[in-house]
């Protein structure tokens, strides 16, 4: 009898190969932005994806503060959150958010975070992203390498 054996080959930490990607985030649309910067921290383009595992890349976004929402998204989406305290349910615009220092940051970590895993595996897959306002990032030393966004689906 002639038996081939086609084993699935599940990747592990150790078997991972993580790279580094800069992302140029002038002019992108904060939610499509985002969602390909979500499937590229869980490692969704990779031939070797495996879903419990931490497989993906880790990514630098630069020129932050380029980004736009689509339609009247900039000033009527309302981010919401609570101190703790009766009555202190805070509200703000994207358009407020980008007056205050760390704002921008916050902006995009919230949408990517929306779209990862909810669980361990999500929170150390928001440890891999990395946003800069400016064009300036500290992370040479990784040899990262520049992708263009748009390429992807």
């Amino acid at each position: 009898m002639n038996t081939l054996s086609y084993k699935t080959i599940s990747a592990n930490k150790e078997t991972a190969k993580k790279e580094w990607v800069v992302i140029d985030a002038s002019d992108q649309i904060v939610g499509r932005l985002c969602s390909k910067v979500a499937k590229l921290l869980r490692g969704k383009y990779k031939p070797n994806f495996t879903p419990h595992v931490d497989c993906g890349d880790n990514v630098i976004i630069i020129n932050a503060e380029k980004v736009v929402f689509s339609g009247k998204k900039e000033t009527d989406k309302v981010y919401t959150r609570y101190t703790g305290y009766p009555g202190g349910q805070r509200f703000t615009s994207p358009a407020q958010l980008r007056t205050r220092p760390g704002g921008i940051d916050k902006m995009l970590r919230h949408a990517v975070k929306g779209m990862l895993p909810k669980g361990p595996l999500g929170r150390s897959l928001m440890g891999n992203l990395y946003i800069y306002e400016g064009t300036e990032h500290k992370h040479e030393a990784q040899k990262p390498r520049t992708i263009d966004i748009n390429q992807y689906k």
